[in-house]
C-alpha cells in the first residue's frame, strides 16, 4: 500500500492519503481511516519549524511529529500504545 501511495504522488493520479492515516487490523480484517490535523506548534511541520535538517535529529525523529498521548496510554489517532518520552 505504501508503494501505491508513492506512485499516486509521483504521477499525480488518484487520491493520495494526504492528511489521513489508514490502519489495518489483521486479526479482525478491518481497515480504518483516521483524519489527522497538523499541530501548529510541531517543531518539524508547524508554523515556525525549528527542525530544518533531519540528519542531526535522527535519534529523536520518532518523537518529532508525534500524535501524543490521550491520557489513557494510547495515541489519540490509532489507539496504539503511546510512545514514552525518551524511548
Amino acid at each position: 500500500m505504501q508503494a501505491t501511495e508513492a506512485v499516486k504522488l509521483l504521477v499525480g493520479f488518484g487520491e493520495p492519503l494526504i492528511g489521513r492515516l489508514l490502519t489495518f487490523d489483521a486479526l479482525g480484517m478491518r481497515f480504518r481511516e483516521v483524519k489527522l490535523r497538523r499541530d501548529p506548534n510541531c517543531p518539524l511541520c508547524g508554523k515556525t519549524p525549528t527542525i530544518t535538517d533531519l540528519s542531526i535529529h535522527a535519534e529523536g525523529a520518532g518523537q518529532a511529529c508525534a500524535i501524543g498521548d490521550n491520557g489513557q496510554g494510547t495515541s489519540a489517532a490509532a489507539g496504539a500504545p503511546a510512545a514514552k518520552p525518551g524511548s
